[in-house]
């Protein structure tokens, strides 16, 4: 998931993707301890989704992101 796919969701649908992908690394971190992950660059990418969902989290925590679509302001 790129950035700008993240820059449109709201704090909701980011809260929820988060969880999808968290169970998603759990999945994978599970395969590669059985050896039955074929492409283990897979955990890095997902990891690095969760970093960037992260951050907007906290963006909206702190008050330096808005929810999409109201009046900055």
């Amino acid at each position: 998931m790129k950035m700008s796919e993240i820059n449109q969701l709201t704090r909701d649908e980011i809260q929820q993707r988060f969880e999808d992908t968290r169970e998603e690394l759990l999945n994978l971190r599970f395969q590669l301890a059985t050896h039955q992950l074929d492409n283990q660059v897979k955990i890095r990418l997902v990891r690095r989704n969760l970093a960037r969902m992260v951050t907007v989290l906290h963006e909206f925590e702190l008050g330096i992101r808005k929810e999409p679509g109201k009046a900055n302001g």
